[in-house]
C-alpha cells in the first residue's frame, strides 16, 4: 500500500473538516485538484455528497457565488423563437439570461425540450459556480452536450456568436467557457443586484425589446465586421 503523505492526509482533513464558504469551495478544490461534489439546497444549505465520508461540510450562504439570493421558487419566463421556458429569478436575471438563449435560438440552432436549465431547488455541484443555480441567476444550455470540464465544444461560427453576446452585454453576463474549469453551456449573471453594469445592460436589452425595429436577438450580425472587433477587444480586454 503507498504510504501515506503529508499532502494525502491534508486532502482527507480538508474534506473531513472545512466548512464550505464561497471562498472555502474554491481553496479545496485547488488543493485537491478536483472539483468539489456538493448537494445544494434551496434553503441555503449545501451538504457534501455522502460518498466523501466524514463529517459533512454545508454552505451556510444564503446567496450564490455571484451575490444573488438563493430562491426556493421563480417563475417561468419564455425564451422567443423557441417555443421553450425557463425557470429564473425575476427582473435582471431573467432580462439578461433569456436575451442569451434567444440569441442562441436564433443564431446557433434551436433550442428543443429539455435543452435549457435555469433555477435549481437542489442539485450536485461539480464547480462552486453552479450555486447560480439556486439563486435563479444562471443557465445552462445543453448542458449534456457542453459538460462541466470539457473546452472546445462549440464550432468557430457558434463561438463568434457566444463571444458577441458577451461583448454587447459588457460584462454582465459571463460564460463558463472562460472558467479555469469550464462549462460551456453555462451563462450566468456576472455581478450582484443592482450593480451598474448589470442594470446598464438590463436596459439596453429592454430598448432592444420594445423599441422599433430595434437590435437585438434575431436582428444581428455577429459577423458584421464592427460588431467583430468589438468583440476580440472585449475579449482581449479579459472580460
Amino acid at each position: 500500500m503507498p504510504k501515506e503523505t503529508d499532502a494525502t492526509k491534508e486532502r482527507v482533513s480538508l474534506v473531513k473538516d472545512v466548512r464550505l464558504s464561497r471562498r472555502g469551495l474554491l481553496r479545496t478544490a485547488a488543493i485537491t485538484g478536483a472539483a468539489v461534489a456538493v448537494v445544494v439546497h434551496a434553503s441555503g444549505t449545501a451538504q457534501a455528497a455522502p460518498s466523501v465520508g466524514g463529517r459533512v461540510p454545508t454552505w451556510r450562504d444564503s446567496t450564490s457565488l455571484n451575490g444573488w439570493p438563493v430562491l426556493k421558487q421563480t417563475g417561468w419566463h419564455s425564451v422567443e423563437g423557441s417555443g421553450q421556458r425557463v425557470k429564473l429569478a425575476d427582473g435582471a436575471a431573467a432580462v439578461l439570461l433569456t436575451h442569451v438563449a434567444r440569441r442562441f435560438n436564433y443564431e446557433i440552432d434551436q433550442l428543443r425540450n429539455g435543452e435549457i436549465q435555469g433555477h435549481l431547488e437542489s442539485l450536485i455541484l461539480s464547480e462552486p459556480y453552479e450555486s447560480n443555480y439556486l439563486s435563479g441567476s444562471a443557465i445552462a444550455i445543453r448542458p449534456r452536450a457542453y459538460p462541466v470540464g470539457v473546452r472546445g465544444g462549440l464550432y468557430p461560427t457558434e463561438l463568434v456568436v457566444v463571444r458577441d453576446i458577451l461583448a454587447e452585454l459588457e460584462g454582465a453576463v459571463s460564460w463558463g467557457g472562460d472558467f479555469d474549469r469550464p462549462k460551456e453551456s453555462h451563462f450566468e449573471v456576472a455581478h450582484p443586484p443592482g450593480h451598474r453594469a448589470v442594470e446598464a445592460a438590463v436596459r439596453r436589452v429592454l430598448s432592444w425589446q420594445n423599441g422599433p425595429g430595434g437590435e437585438g436577438a434575431g436582428t444581428v450580425n455577429a459577423f458584421d465586421s464592427a460588431r467583430r472587433a468589438k468583440a476580440k477587444e472585449f475579449n482581449r480586454r479579459g472580460r
